[in-house]
């Protein structure tokens, strides 16, 4: 018997012990789906799998990468929305315990929403950003991973709402630029294209991946992975955030400082074209 919004109710609701809701114990992955193909699966099927070791998740004997695929695949051709589509899968222990748990053995959830587009474009509107402070990412290795914990990005996200911000950038407990709300941040600073280390506590994203190693790809450009100060933002030639879903997102302010966005377009078209090759 429980209490629900002030009702008493005989049975249990499914979230009574859950565990991914009472103690954010899960971890997740967001795919994009195009032509009935997962993205980039490789290389989220093997962050998954890392994030559960990480929290010392069992990893089920038949959590393949052939049965990630499957059972993510099977959901959106259920839904016939495989052309283009986003799925999220969400991996918690199972019930019981409280912070110590019964067991680590694990359940999964799928679900799928549409996309409207196929490939990726690029967002050439008004995106304004700002430094979120409230609170801070910590450099750790818990800050590199996607937990069902996600209440600064929650928070920041009411910040931005409330401020008509696009979006915000969020800073570690050194003060440092790590990455923004739903993604990584890049900076170009002449000749010079930037994103901050792990190390700083960003999440190691899959779209920062794929746009490290295409813009290594870019004559005259050189890639570092450095430590970005809030004041460095200031003196850049163009910042720009990745995420699997988005692609790459041009930030046109920050502060009183207007940005061009000609390497993201850049990007986005060998992004697209390595798409299409594969």
């Amino acid at each position: 018997m429980i209490n629900f919004n002030g009702n008493i109710a005989q049975e249990e609701n499914i979230l009574t012990q859950n565990r991914a809701f009472l103690y954010g114990d899960g971890v997740f992955e967001t795919v994009k789906i195009i032509n009935n193909k997962i993205l980039f699966l490789e290389d989220h099927y093997f962050r998954l799998m890392a994030s559960m070791r990480v929290v010392r998740m069992e990893i089920p004997m038949n959590f393949t990468m052939e049965y990630f695929e499957e059972q993510i695949l099977n959901l959106v051709q259920q839904k016939n929305i495989a052309s283009s589509a986003r799925a999220r899968i969400t991996v918690f222990r199972n019930d019981g315990g409280l912070y110590l748990p019964k067991t680590n053995e694990v359940s999964f959830l799928i679900h799928a929403t549409q996309l409207d587009n196929t490939l990726y474009a690029l967002n050439t509107a008004e995106y304004e950003v700002d430094l979120y402070k409230d609170f801070y990412v910590t450099k750790q290795l818990l800050s590199s991973i996607k937990t069902t914990n996600k209440m600064i990005n929650v928070t920041g996200s009411i910040f931005a709402h409330e401020n008509g911000l696009a979006n915000c950038i969020l800073v570690n407990d050194t003060k440092n630029v790590v990455e923004a709300l739903q993604g990584n941040l890049f900076m170009v600073s002449g000749k010079k294209l930037i994103t901050p280390p792990i190390s700083e506590g960003c999440l190691n994203g899959i779209m920062r991946k794929q746009v490290l190693a295409l813009a290594k790809k870019v004559e005259g450009i050189e890639v570092v992975e450095e430590i970005i100060s809030p004041f460095d933002l200031q003196k850049a030639d163009e910042l720009f955030l990745t995420n699997v879903i988005t692609g790459i997102q041009p930030i046109s302010k920050y502060r009183k400082k207007e940005f061009t966005s000609n390497l993201a377009h850049l990007l986005v078209q060998k992004l697209n074209e390595s798409i299409s090759e594969n």
